[in-house]
């Protein structure tokens, strides 16, 4: 796979380059947010460290959400909720705190991986065969969704959606009248094995309210787990 790593301390990324080499990656270094931008199109994964010199790590994650849909592990030295909160806001598949094992990264680098590729993701938003092809369209209440475009509306309107936000959305809206249950959730759209805090799933359905434009678009049966809200149901 090649994966662009997006380290300032040259140590860091050497040592990091070395270790990805060594388990069969092809890994491109580069020191900067725009050195990132300006490489963005050659590769499959980012591994992004959030202290750059030059723009902020959240802003260059933004960046590189808004042209691809390419998988990103954000790397930091911040360990505070609010810093993990704003990268996965900012469109970041996982999260990863310094110091970190490379065994361990290379297990979230697999995870974030065989997710993307169960919707056909080549790491750069492209997905022909995504949810197996059975279904191009689906509607529900005032929702629209093209999967293979993996594009969603509301009334007409374009939703600005990271890939985890459509992926859930998705699920809720294929099953409308069933709750689903977290357990349920984090398997399918993250991984069976997530190493990561539920609370990521909460920051998601917090963000597809806002996107929505309310509350009620889903509902949370406290216990149980979540399910399309009944504006959308009807």
């Amino acid at each position: 796979m090649n994966i662009l790593v997006v380290e300032d301390d040259a140590r860091v990324a050497d040592a990091l380059s070395s270790a990805l080499g060594m388990r069969g990656h092809h890994v491109v270094a580069v020191h900067t947010g725009a050195e990132a931008l300006e490489r963005l199109q050659e590769c499959e994964f980012v591994l992004l460290d959030l202290g750059l010199p030059d723009l902020d790590g959240v802003e260059v994650c933004k960046r590189i959400r808004a042209r691809s849909a390419v998988p990103v592990i954000a790397l930091t030295a911040r360990a505070e909720e609010i810093d993990r909160v704003m990268g996965l806001h900012a469109g970041a598949d996982d999260y990863v705190v310094k110091p970190y094992s490379v065994h361990e990264l290379n297990a979230r680098i697999e995870a974030v991986a065989r997710r993307s590729c169960r919707c056909g993701l080549d790491g750069r938003g492209h997905d022909p065969d995504c949810h197996g092809g059975a279904q191009e369209v689906l509607a529900v209440g005032p929702l629209q969704f093209d999967l293979r475009g993996r594009a969603a509306r509301l009334d007409g309107r374009t939703l600005q959606l990271t890939r985890k936000e459509f992926d859930l959305l998705v699920m809720l809206a294929e099953d409308p009248d069933t709750v689903h249950t977290r357990e349920a959730i984090i398997s399918r759209v993250w991984d069976e094995n997530w190493f990561g805090s539920t609370r990521t799933l909460d920051v998601h359905i917090g963000s597809l309210r806002t996107k929505l434009g309310g509350y009620e678009w889903i509902e949370t049966l406290r216990g149980v787990g979540f399910r399309l809200g009944a504006s959308a149901r009807q």
